[in-house]
């Protein structure tokens, strides 16, 4: 059986709401560890098989698999799951693209933006957080979707790090209402829900 390893409000919970968005939550066994937070709660969970303790994390068998890209890939794949697109879907390409943006390009755009971290070598190969808000603006400006009018695993992805930060990260108005419709999903409301009630035990 598949183990998927969370932490709430964390990374992690991208993932647990697409196991749910996904119906598949009774396949996949949630094992909810800790992990250091910035406030400095919480700490290494050895429960957590990560080699490096994080979430989340994903084991199937003997193999695992890390990294929200990927485990949105394999989970997408490996249940055949419509918001996902599968090998020979005429949008497979941009749905990898998406997929392999975000985790290389977009997120540590963001950090390294949110953090007021700036060099050349930066600009020179991920580009800067202006440059990939205009690559979302621009397909967001003409569809509701990063692949046209539904909602898939890579906005479930690429949305969440506006979800998560709100205002402290800036964004167009296109961006703004397509946060907003990937958010207001029962879905997403559940696991959020889910979170806040592990968070207050864990406090």
């Amino acid at each position: 059986m598949l183990t998927f390893y969370h932490s709430p409000d964390s990374r992690s919970t991208s993932v647990y709401q697409l196991i749910e968005e996904m119906g598949v939550a009774d396949q996949v066994r949630v094992v909810q560890v800790t992990i250091p937070r910035q406030d400095g709660s919480g700490g290494p969970d050895a429960a957590n098989p990560h080699p490096e303790k994080k979430v989340p994390y994903l084991t199937d068998g003997e193999d695992f698999v890390r990294e929200r890209g990927a485990i949105v890939l394999y989970l997408t794949d490996r249940f055949n799951s419509p918001l996902g697109r599968g090998v020979g879907d005429p949008q497979r390409g941009r749905y990898l693209s998406w997929l392999t943006w975000y985790q290389g390009v977009f997120e540590p755009v963001a950090i390294l933006s949110w953090a007021q971290v700036d060099h050349p070598a930066i600009w020179a190969s991920l580009r800067d957080y202006d440059t990939a808000i205009q690559r979302l603006d621009e397909v967001l400006r003409q569809q509701p979707y990063l692949l046209g009018d539904r909602f898939s695993a890579a906005d479930l992805l690429c949305a969440g790090p506006f979800a998560w930060f709100g205002d402290q990260l800036p964004a167009t108005p296109p961006i703004k209402d397509w946060v907003a419709r990937c958010v207001d999903r029962p879905a997403a409301r559940q696991i959020a829900q889910l979170d806040k009630q592990a968070m207050a035990q864990l406090a």
